[in-house]
C-alpha cells in the first residue's frame, strides 16, 4: 500500500461529495431518517400490589395523553401541535412544531383494567397499575362413566 500526497485539501465548494449528498434524494429519503423516532425512557417498577410506570415526557399537559387499554395491551398516545405567529411592521413570522409518540405495553393477567390511576406531574406520566389475585385454575377432573 502506498500513502499519496494530495496537492491541496478537499474543498468544500468544489469536491463533488457534498453535491453528491444533497443534491439527491438520498439524504432526505434515508431509512435513518425514517427510523428516528423519539420515544421517551420508561421505567417500570413491581411492587407488592401494584405496578408502576413513570414515563419521561416533560414539556406537555395532561391533556396532551390519551391512555387505551384494549385487548391486553396499554397504549399511550401523545400528541402536540404548537403554532406561533410574530407580527411587526415589515415582517410576519410564523413557527410550526409538531410531536407525538406512540408506546404499547403488553399487560400482565394480573392487572385489574377497573383500577388504573395515570398522573402527569413535574415532566413525569405516573401510571398505577393494580394488581388483583388470580385464582388457580381448577385440575382437571376424570368423570367416570356409569
Amino acid at each position: 500500500m502506498t500513502l499519496l500526497k494530495s496537492p491541496m485539501l478537499p474543498s468544500l465548494l468544489t469536491d463533488k461529495w457534498l453535491s453528491d449528498f444533497f443534491d439527491n434524494d438520498r439524504f432526505f429519503d434515508a431509512d435513518w431518517l425514517k427510523r428516528m423516532q423519539v420515544v421517551p425512557a420508561v421505567n417500570v417498577k413491581e411492587l407488592d400490589k401494584e405496578f408502576e410506570i413513570e414515563m419521561a415526557a416533560p414539556g406537555l399537559n395532561k391533556k396532551d395523553f390519551k391512555i387505551n387499554i384494549e385487548n391486553g395491551v396499554m397504549t399511550i398516545f401523545t400528541e402536540k401541535k404548537e403554532e406561533k405567529e410574530e407580527k411587526e411592521d415589515n415582517f410576519t413570522r410564523r413557527e410550526f412544531n409538531y410531536s407525538s409518540f406512540t408506546r404499547s405495553f403488553n399487560l400482565p393477567e394480573n392487572i385489574n383494567p377497573e383500577k388504573i390511576d395515570a398522573r402527569y406531574e413535574d415532566g413525569i406520566l405516573r401510571i398505577l397499575l393494580t394488581k388483583k389475585v388470580l385464582t388457580p385454575a381448577t385440575p382437571a377432573k376424570l368423570i367416570e362413566v356409569k
